[in-house]
């Protein structure tokens, strides 16, 4: 079990949160439990037969001329909404979409990007933000719907895949990250499903590429991170992680609606430590906020891979922007946004600066904001709390020193290096007191 729920919050952190990385996910946090397993009629059995591999196949014939997705002028049209989406201006953005909708209210296109809005109100929060969740299935099971008439009428309508794929798959991230296994399930495999069927369109357009994308990387980085789970993986098709990489930078360069999407994935890939590539992953996340400035999560990203390169200076900037936008109520920028960039300005005014009041005032903001969302069981509350606990030990506060120690002694892992740095602060402490009270007590 506890293999099981490493992996389930490894899933979370990674972020694989479209598409077909859900078959995974999801039948796995099933496996302990066989009631929760679909039925005969709705398997994975025929899963072997898919072979994912490295050739774009273009159709020979397709009538597409009717399809929005590689329509031109809808993508002219829809240019600045896309941008919207994408940098929190989710007003505007769902205007041009509402406008969409009234013209093609049949086509699943209107529906799943009204749908990726309101994904994008839920990311800020990590996903822990539920007010949105109605809609946001809603819109989904809209978009799917519209799609699978199309699919019914013409089985090789790749663009109806394509959006039955993205649509299942973006609904069983969410039923996953809610603990709702089995519809998480059974929407996940098909996206697979469908995955499989639009990827005969790859040589059309870089759209259809994304989920393939996403796919390859991860199927492969599960099974090399998991070797337990490989009797399970052998149900699905294996992926490729190079392909996989190029999959994405080909879409992150040539796509338009899943560009954004494409870039965002690659960025949270590279800076991953698997990938261990910050740098790589900090220049994704420069050109993100260059061009979505209001966008949390990019942000937060960029200030992440700044930090950890050792870029204090883009870090502090970065860091200080978002704090402004969290007091100006921008959309996106809550507590989760300004419990990073208020650690990071702590440790900036800290160590770089040799402010400990500043460092200090960011440090508690930072537990403020923790607290403010229900985060307080590790993360940047504890790196907080032990910063606290630094600059009360280096002021002689000892009272105020234990005090932020213990909350980390109480709450970090026993092997983490602050649990470790905490509990030597508290003995010690303790063994200097017990010294004090027995030389009170002879001295009487």
């Amino acid at each position: 079990m506890a293999n099981l729920y490493r992996f389930r919050r490894s899933l979370r952190l990674v972020g694989a949160g479209v598409l077909t990385f859900f078959s995974l996910s999801t039948v796995l946090a099933q496996a302990p439990a066989a009631a929760l397993w679909p039925s005969a009629a709705d398997t994975v059995r025929a899963m072997p037969d898919v072979a994912l591999d490295d050739v774009l196949v273009a159709p020979a014939a397709v009538d597409s001329k009717e399809w929005l997705l590689l329509n031109a002028d809808i993508q002219t049209e829809l240019d600045g909404a896309v941008h919207n989406l994408y940098n929190f201006k989710f007003d505007q953005a769902e205007r041009q979409f509402r406008s969409l909708r009234r013209r093609y209210p049949q086509h699943p296109m209107p529906y799943f990007l009204l749908g990726l809005s309101t994904w994008w109100k839920i990311m800020p929060s990590n996903t822990y933000n539920q007010q949105y969740d109605k809609t946001f299935f809603a819109y989904m099971d809209t978009a799917t719907t519209k799609a699978q008439k199309l699919y019914d009428a013409d089985p090789n309508n790749y663009e109806a895949s394509f959006f039955l794929s993205a649509a299942y798959g973006f609904d069983a991230r969410l039923h996953a990250e809610r603990h709702d296994w089995r519809k998480a399930t059974v929407s996940s495999k098909r996206a697979l499903a469908y995955l499989q069927k639009s990827r005969e369109a790859n040589g059309l357009s870089p759209e259809f590429v994304f989920g393939e994308g996403l796919f390859n990387y991860y199927a492969v980085w599960i099974a090399d991170e998991y070797r337990w789970l490989r009797p399970v993986l052998w149900f699905f098709p294996k992926g490729n992680r190079s392909t996989g990489l190029a999959q994405l930078e080909e879409v992150a360069q040539h796509g338009f609606y899943t560009a954004a999407e494409a870039r965002f994935f690659r960025m949270r890939i590279l800076g991953s430590a698997r990938e261990n590539n910050t740098a790589a992953a900090l220049a994704v996340a420069r050109d993100l906020t260059r061009d979505f400035p209001d966008n949390s999560c990019f942000q937060r990203a960029r200030a992440q891979n700044a930090f950890a390169e050792g870029e204090l200076t883009e870090c502090e900037r970065t860091s200080r922007d978002i704090l402004a936008k969290v007091n100006k109520g921008l959309p996106g920028y809550e507590g989760f946004s300004g419990r990073a960039a208020a650690y990071y300005l702590g440790y900036v005014e800290q160590h770089r600066h040799n402010n400990p009041a500043a460092a200090q005032d960011f440090y508690q903001r930072c537990l403020v904001f923790c607290e403010s969302v229900g985060q307080t069981k590790g993360g940047y509350y504890l790196f907080a709390a032990a910063g606290l606990g630094r600059l009360a030990a280096q002021a002689s506060n000892q009272p105020l020193a234990r005090r932020y120690f213990q909350v980390v002694l109480d709450q970090a892992e026993h092997k983490s290096d602050l649990y470790q740095e905490a509990n030597r602060y508290l003995r010690k402490g303790a063994k200097a007191r017990s010294s004090v009270a027995m030389e009170a007590v002879a001295t009487n």
